[in-house]
């Protein structure tokens, strides 16, 4: 649609199409705090089911899409899986390492409490060694996907069974006699038009992403911005955008479990939905950089941010920012030097 379009056309489109990106997902983020207090709902836990599904719907769509392709033999079952499988895994890591520094350098400072740290990042962890383990064998079964698949559902159970015994009203600003803060809907009318307007936020929010994310590639493209390298950078950025955009909404409202919730549970639902559910529909050729690179990366950087977290007490200032961001290119420059190819 832009092809043709000068450079100058494609760039004030795209700002443009962050600004919409940006305040899409401010007034959704609002609204799902809202909502979160009015069904006595904990902000990380929306953060960790609702925001993250909704902001990994780019992810789960291009799973979808591809593994249609694959089936319907209009696309290379190894070129068709290599593909979604690098941009996902690829997508965790870019959250777990850059967006996660820089969301916590704007916000000078994020504390996870000791339960996020069991309840949430432990799950995160376990399932980018699920996907190492279930594809040594150099392949996702529709078996695979299954397994995948239904550890989301039982986690989403077990979570909200968890929700419900500990959740306290206070968190979310209830008086000691049940008064509700202000601008919390009332009735469920009120609540019905919030989750409208959230759900119709997100899917702009997802929308603008794309359209950002496909406008970025174009840039690249035309002016071959430091070679391959500078391209996976940017795009890698912009296809995190959906995530980075909500999460920084949060530190906004000071609702950092939102932050936090979408962040990590992001990195929870690419893998096990998106995954298992493309699995499921054609199953996946696994190249041997996402085993011996990608996911290892992956999980021992996610093991070194919860020794962190653990050690500081849940405190995540900028000079662990500093770090993570510094662990994202190392893994950038180091998978272009030594597995370009599949």
């Amino acid at each position: 649609m832009f092809e043709s379009q000068s450079l100058w056309v494609v760039s004030i489109v795209g700002l443009f199409a962050l600004g919409v990106l940006v305040a899409s997902a401010d007034l959704a983020v609002n609204r799902l705090i809202k909502l979160a207090a009015y069904f006595h709902l904990s902000t990380t836990f929306m953060g960790v089911t609702v925001v993250s599904l909704a902001t990994s719907i780019p992810e789960i769509t291009a799973h979808i899409v591809a593994s249609l392709g694959i089936v319907s033999n209009r696309m290379d079952y190894r070129i068709g899986s290599s593909i979604v499988l690098g941009a996902n895994i690829g997508s965790d890591v870019i959250q777990q390492t850059l967006i996660m520094g820089l969301v916590v350098f704007i916000a000078g400072a994020l504390r996870f409490r000791r339960y996020f740290l069991w309840k949430s990042m432990i799950p995160m962890i376990g399932t980018t060694v699920m996907c190492i383990v279930l594809g040594l064998d150099r392949t996702y079964s529709r078996l695979d996907g299954a397994i995948l698949f239904g550890v989301f559902l039982g986690y989403m159970v077990y979570l909200y069974r968890d929700e419900r015994k500990f959740y306290r009203p206070e968190d979310n600003g209830f008086g000691q006699n049940g008064e509700a803060p202000d601008g919390v809907p009332t009735t469920g009318r009120q609540a019905t038009v919030f989750g409208l307007t959230a759900a119709g936020a997100l899917a702009v929010a997802v929308g603008s992403a794309a359209v950002v994310l496909n406008l970025t590639e174009l840039v690249v493209q035309r002016t071959a911005i430091g070679g391959s390298l500078i391209g996976v950078l940017t795009l890698g950025v912009a296809s995190a955008l959906p995530e980075f955009i909500t999460a920084i909404s949060g530190v906004r409202h000071r609702e950092h479990g939102i932050s936090l919730g979408t962040l990590v549970g992001s990195n929870i639902t690419n893998p096990l939905v998106a995954i298992g559910g493309g699995a499921l529909i054609s199953t996946y050729w696994v190249p041997r950089p996402l085993l011996v690179w990608d996911l290892p990366w992956e999980t021992v950087t996610g093991i070194i941010l919860w020794v962190i977290l653990w050690v500081t007490r849940g405190k995540l200032g900028k000079l662990g920012a500093f770090y993570l961001i510094g662990l994202y290119f190392a893994y950038v420059v180091l998978r272009a030097v030594f597995f370009a190819v599949d």
